[in-house]
């Protein structure tokens, strides 16, 4: 009920589609005024940036949060650039999915994979990465499966290390997959222009 629910939602937002440098730019208007932006790799079709806004208690709209890509570095940011790189060392956590699976990186962990305890927390509704050596602790939710009211799985999560990073799998319910196929479905009937930004007002 709730995935319906969910999908009710999205087919009732206001959408506009863009076409812009090898990517699929849709923008969601939800009816309590929250917005939604997503970019899809037109070739392989994959999720590249999800991210919402709500509108600001005060005036004017909120700042984006970002729930899957990487934050694109400001002008802001640039002329900051001795404060990042005093911090360049520190762990940074993304998410970045596939089709079948949610995929979350930590970048800049150096410690070996059995240091690592990857946990599911049903009760808390999230996922918790612990180290052994008490050297970095995260804990994170699914929001997908938070909208869907659908359950964790602790059989469904996995993880893997490499060149300092760790990688952290869950696999996607059948619920999910079915509902991303219809969503990109619809997302590819509507008419996408080349011109513009469907992002310029958020800029």
């Amino acid at each position: 009920m709730a995935v319906q629910s969910w999908s009710d939602l999205l087919k009732a937002s206001k959408k506009t589609a863009l076409i812009h440098d090898g990517k699929r730019k849709i923008h969601y208007l939800f009816t309590d005024g929250k917005e939604m932006a997503e970019e899809y790799d037109l070739t392989t079709d994959e999720l590249i940036v999800r991210k919402w806004r709500s509108k600001s208690t005060l005036k004017g709209q909120g700042p984006w949060e970002i729930e899957v890509g990487e934050l694109v570095q400001s002008t802001v940011a640039c002329l900051e650039s001795d404060v990042i790189k005093e911090n360049c060392s520190n762990p940074v956590f993304m998410r970045k999915d596939t089709k079948t699976s949610f995929l979350w990186r930590v970048r800049n962990l150096p410690y070996p994979k059995e240091v690592y305890n990857i946990s599911v927390e049903p009760d808390q509704r999230c996922c918790i990465i612990r180290t052994n050596n008490k050297k970095y602790y995260k804990k994170f939710n699914v929001p997908d499966l938070d909208r869907s009211q659908l359950p964790l799985d602790s059989s469904a999560l996995s993880f893997t290390h490499a060149n300092n990073t760790l990688i952290v799998s869950y696999k996607k319910p059948k619920e999910i997959l079915t509902l991303e196929h219809e969503l990109l479905r619809e997302v590819k009937k509507l008419k996408g222009t080349n011109e513009g930004d469907v992002d310029c007002k958020t800029q």
